[in-house]
């Protein structure tokens, strides 16, 4: 049986997705001799460098091993244990991270519930409740994801109007930029357009989900907010030994505009896969399609039966709601193929 027939591609997750190729290349062209350890070689020395060409010169860079930890890191150097984060109730910290936030910040984190993923200046304002009450956590964070978990867009106005509350309620800005290279593509922008020239004071930059092994990476846009960050980052258990496996990946990235082409390549996939299924009977998108996801509510039935043919998680299962993921490697084949079982699938559950 081929490889391709053994793990077909679906559309559960862009983690499901492998390595692109000329990530593996450049981290077999450094697996050679011996380097400093713990990030003080020459090829991170370079990806920082890279980063700083990209978002800002000015700007500290921190790898880690995963998106989780990129988040934790961030975070807790920018609060103590009795002050919270202010975040939608659909975003990864609060949804999807097992409480890793909360058990290792000892902060508290303030969900909002938000139809579309996304946070407003009202939100944040109505939040900001307790601010010098000994009784109440401290609104001291605000926590945003481009794209969301919805997938759907923070415009650059929306981002900037948020940094300009979160500072005038003298609180710092995160965003938590898991897809931000789909985000980017997809508002037609360069990332520092959507992060650093919109007011973001710490971003958690997504590699993994855009064609990376593993690794993500902390940027500060203001450096001394990471005074703390090495500390933070080692007893976090997020410091790699050896480093330059981890940051190299992002310098294939960024070379030839790999992380250009890699999302808006996702993103695309997904728009094919909405404009396939928007008119079937049965079928009702329930977000905007802005990223490269795709939600869906199908009769319950329906559902199981795609299932067996393709991997895809169903995102709420109350509403029998479904989150279609697509991938740097995901093909106009797999999208029609799929397409057609849904036209076919969904219609006779009804």
């Amino acid at each position: 049986m081929s490889q391709s027939n053994t793990h077909p591609r679906g559309f559960a997750s862009d983690n499901y997705a492998g390595v692109h190729p000329d990530v593996l290349a450049k981290m077999a062209e450094v697996n050679v001799g011996h380097v400093v350890s713990y990030g003080d070689d020459p090829y991170t020395a370079e990806t920082v460098e890279r980063f700083r060409a990209l978002l800002g010169e000015q700007v500290e860079v921190f790898f880690v091993f995963n998106g989780t930890g990129a988040n934790v890191t961030a975070l807790q150097s920018l609060l103590r244990p009795w002050q919270n984060v202010i975040c939608s109730q659909n975003s990864h910290i609060n949804w999807d991270e097992c409480g890793a936030p909360e058990r290792f910040l000892g902060s508290k984190l303030w969900d909002v519930p938000t139809p579309d993923g996304k946070l407003t200046p009202t939100m944040i304002r109505d939040a900001y409740i307790g601010r010098g009450d000994v009784h109440h956590v401290q609104p001291k964070v605000v926590s945003i994801t481009q794209s969301t978990e919805l997938g759907t867009l923070y415009s650059i106005d929306e981002v900037k109007a948020i940094a300009d509350t979160t500072h005038e309620l003298d609180m710092h800005l995160h965003m938590d930029g898991a897809r931000i290279s789909n985000a980017a593509v997809s508002l037609g922008v360069e990332i520092r357009e959507t992060t650093a020239d919109a007011g973001v004071d710490v971003l958690s930059f997504g590699g993994t989900k855009n064609g990376l092994m593993g690794g993500e990476a902390v940027v500060y846009f203001r450096p001394e907010l990471a005074e703390n960050t090495p500390f933070i980052r080692k007893q976090g258990m997020q410091l790699s030994s050896k480093m330059r496996f981890i940051s190299v990946q992002f310098l294939a990235l960024f070379e030839n505009d790999l992380w250009r082409h890699n999302a808006a390549h996702a993103n695309a996939m997904a728009q094919r896969l909405h404009e396939a299924v928007v008119g079937i009977p049965g079928v009702t998108i329930t977000q905007k399609v802005q990223a490269n996801g795709v939600f869906a509510v199908l009769p319950q039935q329906a559902i199981a039966k795609l299932q067996e043919a393709y991997p895809f998680y169903a995102w709420d299962e109350a509403r029998s709601e479904v989150r279609w993921m697509c991938s740097w490697d995901t093909t106009e084949d797999d999208i029609d193929a799929f397409a057609r079982l849904v036209a076919e699938v969904v219609p006779a559950s009804l």
